[in-house]
């Protein structure tokens, strides 16, 4: 097969096909890479060629130089620098001589092209010349093709590289794409083109943001392109106001007084809904904004401290100029709209939500008289609109403030769920989501000898209605569980009976029922069984009857469909089966929680069906994942009578321990190590040979995620608290490894380096308090002292990082007990009295601690206090 037809069938919307024609074209590249590259150059740049096939040799060769996985990342990067210089010119020429394609689709083809190149040399310090090329390209003001398809490229360049490495070129970039964005450029698709790469540079910019005149000649001309005649190019511009909002909230004063406010009140009330919608979406961001700075003003205020940025109150300022046309726009609901596509009602809706939170209390008194006009309304659009609008204002104000008012709405809402009350589904569908929130946020304002009982009977006949409401009604039974029983008994007591129990037999007959369902439409069939899972989670002892029969009927139900294994006939079938038997999981998870060793008679029952759901499930991760979730829960629950179970077990663990490539099923396989552990105690000493080694492997593994080595580490910690002394061989290892990751350090301008080495240290110290405790339990805790230095300098570090949670200082304190407790005889004396230890332990107060924190603190004062007796003077008491 020639390579036009390979890249014809590799869009094709048969799956087959398209997959083997996208398998001999990685083969291509893996057999002949330089060659295969030459080949989709010349087919994207052939003016011959159709383009649609010029459109999949561009995404073939953005495909070959970019990956999601970041370890395959590194691979195409330098595979594509391995290229002979002569072949890296010619597809880069070729690429940018199609930018001028008298095919314009073709010219938008090779611009990706060029950004995914780019993206490969630019940090490589390569292609030096390539921005100078661009800008030449844009300056051409004959070739309207060239200069849309140039800017095009630059706004990828811009969106897919670091702003750092684009910096020395930003004022060039910007006057280029400002050039094309002015309301003098009279043509449309050059102006599309340059907002949207104005958009994609809009981080990059943020030293010409700095500079007051710069940022008024961008923002004029991003605000005259809101009234641009040409919608596109409306839309652009709204959407680069929603992204400037977000990036540069701090100086948006003058220009919300002078322009924004008008602007984006005039864009909402578009008769467009692509500029509604993003005008719309501007007053979220603002929203979202300010109620983030409220609440980083509240946690400085707790601490007595002055906020790092202020809120402008933009949102509470404006309210009675957008809460009206916000409430308008709920009415715009489209007769027969998907109900997946987004549309300006639910983003009004969302909008409101947000603007709930931002100004709290003031949005109550300002709704309400849209709600009462409208909640009787003989028109559904009226209707459906005033009850979002009250459901949407639950999350934000007082709860004092709402409970009188959703005492007051009971009474209408509660009908409105009667098919002979309220016949459209809309309505019913938002009143069921409504009712659901009151459940979810307000289950304390409840009164439930009034409330309960008419509530639930509404919600369980909701059940049987369509999709979305039965999704929502067991929304709400789901958080009536979880908040009214947290309101009634501690979680780890089973108390003689609940609020809800005077209901349970008849919801969970009625969620079975919801749960026979063939399909899973809306995700309502899951949705019951999560209600399900936390009605079990939270049964009383006078309802543990029904709990058992629902697990009889679960483990009926979990068999029958591992019978009709063989019955899978296409990937809709494989999906239906995946999905069931995750949710049978989660009923056995919960099950076994609740009941703890009173599980043990149905023990046999769910193992056999859980080693036989492994061995079906061959590479189905998920599946495998619940699966030894079940597992691990079992081995808590049982602990040692556990045991029998584990020689057919391991064998379906430790291929899933193995596939780090896998990383959540890696996780989980780890998760499970330390379950068995924990539950057999010394006598998971026998395993932990095999256990150790394949830890090991993983963190030596090529690419392995930094999410499975933070698992390994933690994983040596309960594996040395399970088996104390008998953890000795692999104490220099274990000790090593830990060593080498409290070494790493965080790039303070990353911020995902600096939360993982956050958390790799929590990880490490959590570790060794483990060993410690192990070693410390048996009489072995002298073995530890070598590495004592390693373990304080980590501390020390640790504590002293102002970065650093009240959790980690906690544990690190932790920690510092025990060692004092291992070595009371003074052996660690000289570190205990080090001036970081006797400042952060016993002479800081750090504030917000925990009741635990203050605990765990004392305790360390007492152990160290013990261990350098004779130096009692440098401590305070």
């Amino acid at each position: 097969m020639d390579a036009r037809q390979l890249l014809v069938n590799s869009l094709s919307s048969d799956a087959p096909v398209r997959q083997n024609a996208t398998e001999q074209l990685e083969t291509a590249a893996r057999e002949n890479y330089a060659g295969y590259m030459i080949t989709l150059s010349h087919e994207l740049a052939n003016e011959q060629s159709q383009p649609h096939i010029r459109n999949a040799a561009s995404v073939a060769l953005k495909n070959a130089l970019s990956a999601r996985d970041a370890t395959r990342q590194a691979q195409y990067i330098a595979r594509w620098l391995a290229l002979p210089e002569d072949v890296k010119i010619k597809i880069k020429q070729e690429s940018l001589l199609t930018l001028g394609s008298p095919t314009p689709r073709a010219g938008l083809y090779a611009a990706q092209v060029v950004a995914a190149i780019a993206a490969v040399e630019l940090p490589e310090n390569q292609w030096q010349d390539l921005i100078q090329i661009l800008l030449g390209f844009i300056n051409n003001g004959d070739n309207v093709g060239v200069r849309v398809s140039t800017l095009s490229a630059i706004g990828y360049i811009c969106e897919s590289i670091k702003p750092e490495i684009l910096s020395s070129r930003s004022n060039e970039i910007l006057t280029a794409v400002v050039q094309g964005a002015r309301k003098e450029e009279t043509n449309a698709d050059v102006n599309l083109a340059a907002m949207h790469a104005l958009y994609n540079s809009l981080e990059f910019v943020r030293e010409n943001f700095e500079r007051e005149g710069e940022r008024n000649f961008l923002m004029q001309v991003v605000c005259e392109a809101t009234q641009s005649p040409s919608i596109p190019v409306q839309v652009a511009a709204f959407e680069c106001l929603v992204r400037i909002m977000g990036l540069y909230y701090d100086k948006m004063g003058f220009y919300m007084e002078r322009a924004l406010f008008g602007l984006t009140v005039l864009g909402m009330k578009n008769p467009n809904d692509s500029v509604a919608l993003q005008a719309v979406e501007f007053w979220s961001t603002v929203c979202e904004e300010e109620a983030e700075l409220a609440a980083e003003a509240a946690e400085a205020f707790d601490y007595n401290e002055v906020p790092e940025r202020e809120s402008k109150e933009f949102a509470k300022v404006a309210l009675p100029e957008i809460l009206p046309v916000i409430l308008q726009l709920l009415t715009r609901q489209e007769e027969d709209a998907d109900e997946d596509e987004w549309n300006v009602a639910m983003a009004a809706g969302t909008c409101l939500s947000l603007l709930a939170a931002a100004v709290n209390d003031v949005i109550v008194q300002a709704v309400i008289p849209f709600i009462e006009a409208h909640i009787t309304s003989q028109d559904w659009h009226q209707r459906e609109a005033a009850v979002m609008a009250f459901g949407s204002i639950l999350d934000g104000p007082d709860p004092g403030v709402l409970t009188p008012l959703i005492h007051q709405a009971l009474p209408i809402l509660l009908p409105m769920m009667n098919p002979e009350h309220e016949t459209n589904e809309a309505v019913k569908d938002t009143t069921a989501w409504t009712l659901a929130r009151i459940c979810d946020l307000h289950s304390s304002s409840l009164k439930i000898d009034t409330h309960l009982h008419p509530i639930v009977s509404a919600v369980v006949a909701g059940l049987e209605d369509r999709p979305r409401v039965s999704a929502n009604c067991s929304w709400a039974l789901q958080t009536l569980s979880d908040n009214l029983s947290g309101y009634a008994y501690d979680e780890d007591t089973i108390q003689a009976t609940g609020p809800l129990s005077l209901f349970y037999e008849g919801v969970m007959q009625a969620l079975m029922r919801v749960t026979e369902k063939p399909t899973n439409e809306a995700n309502h069939r899951t949705a019951a069984y999560e209600a399900m899972s936390a009605f079990i989670t939270h049964s009383a002892q006078d309802t543990l009857s029904i709990v058992s029969q629902v697990v009889l009927a679960i483990l009926a139900r979990q068999e029958q469909l591992l019978g009709m294994q063989s019955q899978i006939l296409g990937v809709d079938d494989r999906s239906n089966w995946n999905e069931l038997q995750s949710n049978f999981c989660s009923i056995l998870v919960a099950v076994i929680r609740k009941l703890g060793r009173e599980i043990k008679p149905l023990g046999d029952r769910i193992m056999t069906n859980i080693l036989q759901l492994v061995q079906s499930a061959g590479k189905q991760s998920t599946v495998l994942e619940d699966a030894f979730l079940v597992a691990g829960t079992m081995a808590s629950a049982l602990e040692t009578d556990f045991h029998p179970y584990l020689p057919a077990f391991l064998p379906f663990l430790y291929p899933a321990l193995k596939a780090t490539e896998d990383q959540h099923l890696c996780i989980v396989s780890i998760g499970i190590i330390g379950d068995v552990c924990r539950a057999l105690g010394e006598s998971s000493a026998q395993y932990c040979h095999t256990f150790m080694n394949a830890l090991i492997e993983n963190l030596q593994a090529v690419g392995v995620s930094r999410e499975v080595k933070i698992a390994v580490l933690s994983c040596f910690g309960d594996i040395a608290l399970a088996i104390g002394g008998s953890y000795e061989p692999y104490l220099e290892t274990s000790m090593l490894v830990l060593g080498q990751a409290g070494e790493v350090s965080p790039n303070p301008l990353d911020y995902d380096s600096v939360d993982y080495v956050a958390q790799l240290r929590e990880t490490i110290i959590e570790a060794e308090v483990g060993i410690v405790t192990g070693l410390k339990g048996s009489g072995k805790g002298r073995l530890i002292l070598q590495y004592v230095p390693s373990i304080f300098d980590l501390l020390r570090r640790t504590v002293q990082d102002e970065e650093r949670t009240e959790l980690v200082f906690q544990k690190a304190m932790g920690l510092i007990g025990d060692l004092a407790e291992a070595f009371p005889n003074g052996e660690i004396r000289d570190q205990l009295l080090s001036d970081w230890i006797i400042s952060n332990l016993l002479k800081a107060k750090p504030r917000g601690q925990t009741a635990e924190a203050k605990r765990t603190i004392k305790w360390a004062k007492e152990m160290v206090r013990k261990a350098t007796q004779g130096a009692a003077s440098n401590f305070i008491a």
